[in-house]
């Protein structure tokens, strides 16, 4: 197949290949996800849908919605990037119930802080920060999220089973222009990767996004 797009291909190509010599029951075992051995696939959550993946073909289909072809994991091979990376390296350690800033990810949040910040916190600031009553309604659309008493407005979501996001907002006046945070469980830095975080970030931007069209 000729690769056109080497951006979002090229690495899907690769995860793609090393998921075929992946340990099925290690892989559940290590992430506290569930294998059906007889079918061959793995069940998780992702912003509070219930998802299968095949297993060793990987293919991603959602269980509790209609595809309507907008489904970004379905649809969407920086996600389907992300969910392999996560089945092939991640590991499920439980959240002390504490959340922290991406400048607080140990080691490398430092070195990831600008593309974090432009691509997720100027995008989530610029994309809703004079439309929170838009913002709400997409919130109230994710299966599972929570309102939250923080800032002029926020909400928790889970991203993956177990492991937890918040979007906080800040109104904007006439002295002062809206800010946003993003804030991860405190578990993230043992499951992810920083690059990774930052996936994390935009992707559910996105699904907000789309949810508020």
């Amino acid at each position: 197949m000729e690769i056109e797009n080497h951006k979002e291909e090229v690495p899907f190509a690769y995860y793609l290949e090393k998921y075929k010599s992946l340990d099925p029951q290690e892989a559940a075992q290590r992430l506290n996800i569930l294998y059906d051995a007889e079918n061959q696939k793995f069940r998780f959550r992702f912003m509070g849908h219930e998802y299968e993946a095949d297993y060793p073909e990987f293919a991603v289909r959602v269980l509790d919605e209609e595809d309507d072809g907008k489904n970004l994991l379905m649809h969407h091979l920086p996600a389907q990037t992300f969910i392999l990376r996560y089945l092939l390296e991640g590991q499920f350690i439980k959240s002390s119930g504490k959340f922290i800033t991406f400048r607080e990810v140990p080691t490398y949040g430092e070195l990831y802080l600008q593309p974090f910040t432009g691509r997720c916190i100027k995008r989530l600031t610029y994309g809703f920060g004079y439309k929170l009553d838009v913002f709400e309604r997409a919130m109230e659309r994710i299966p599972g999220a929570v309102k939250i008493h923080a800032a002029d407005t926020a909400y928790e979501f889970e991203l993956v089973n177990g492991y937890y996001m918040r979007f906080l907002f800040w109104a904007g006046d006439e002295e002062f222009p809206p800010s946003a945070q993003i804030l991860y469980s405190d578990n993230f830095p043992y499951g992810f990767h920083a690059e990774d975080m930052v996936v994390a970030g935009d992707l559910s931007i996105t699904i907000v996004k789309n949810l508020s069209l």
